[in-house]
């Protein structure tokens, strides 16, 4: 059974970083991409980052270039995403997911009907 578990949400003021992580379990194949998505309340999902497993391509929304950083450790199978310059924009329940095979091309990562599986989400909330 495939399971996703975000941690390292938290409160924290403007300008500073966390780090969220996303433990991966249950795969028995490499072909799979994991995404970050966000969702505030009373609005729509909307995906922050993505990486594939199987060979390293990376995707950012662009009110996220540069200000966030995401990143895998194949040894712990976890998913990172280092957040800096935190705004309070950044506010939302923050989600992990995965899409199974990981799809090509560069339309498809921040689609939430292309991933299969999600996690439990974790809180990220930024005081002005």
């Amino acid at each position: 059974e495939v399971q996703l578990v975000e941690s390292g949400g938290g409160l924290v003021q403007a300008g500073g970083s966390l780090r969220l992580s996303c433990a991966v379990s249950g795969f028995t194949w490499d072909d799979y991409a994991i995404g970050w998505f966000r969702q505030a309340p009373g609005k729509e999902r909307d995906g922050v980052s993505c990486i594939t497993r199987s060979d390293g391509r990376i995707y950012y929304a662009d009110s996220v270039k540069g200000r966030f950083t995401i990143s895998s450790d194949s040894a712990k199978d976890t998913v990172y995403l280092q957040m800096n310059t935190l705004k309070p924009e950044d506010t939302a329940v923050y989600y992990c997911a995965a899409a199974t095979p990981a799809p090509y091309g560069s339309s498809w990562w921040d689609v939430v009907n292309e991933y299969d599986y999600w996690g439990q989400g974790t809180q990220v909330s930024v005081s002005s």
